[in-house]
């Protein structure tokens, strides 16, 4: 990745290291007008979906943070694993963690072209739901290399 490329990657890092509700309006500057966004719940194109999914996880969560714990980059690719920390709205004492990593493809301009998330939803989230939990656990040591 030339030093340009580096540069947009940092200062795409710096957006999320410190994203706020104030800067949905200003994704523009980072993403361009048919970029791709996808994780485990979303998959969408263009800047006005790209804000809806961040919208929603402000609406949706109490506290919401990136933590930037490391960059790397290939050609125009960038990659960066992440700590999100979180809580459910309205339940701070349930806060929530998730470590993942993101694929990030960066057009001449430095906007982001294509951002993809990969993280385990059932570790980071849908462990911790009561019933499903135990049965996704149970599953996973049955398929587990352990199991016997």
């Amino acid at each position: 990745m030339s030093t340009s490329a580096q540069a947009h990657l940092a200062r795409y890092c710096a957006l999320f290291a410190s994203l706020s509700p104030q800067d949905l309006p200003r994704l523009g500057e980072y993403f361009a007008a048919d970029a791709r966004f996808k994780d485990p719940f979303n998959d969408v194109r263009g800047v006005p979906a790209v804000q809806a999914v961040f919208a929603h996880m402000f609406a949706a969560t109490d506290a919401p943070r990136f933590e930037i714990l490391e960059q790397a980059a290939s050609g125009s690719t960038g990659f960066v694993r992440w700590r999100f920390r979180f809580a459910p709205r309205g339940r701070l004492t349930a806060a929530l963690e998730i470590e993942g990593v993101s694929r990030v493809l960066f057009a001449d301009d430095g906007r982001v072209v294509e951002h993809v998330d990969y993280w385990d939803p059932v570790e980071g989230l849908y462990d911790r739901v009561p019933l499903l939990g135990g049965a996704l656990r149970a599953i996973r040591k049955r398929l587990g290399a352990g199991a016997g």
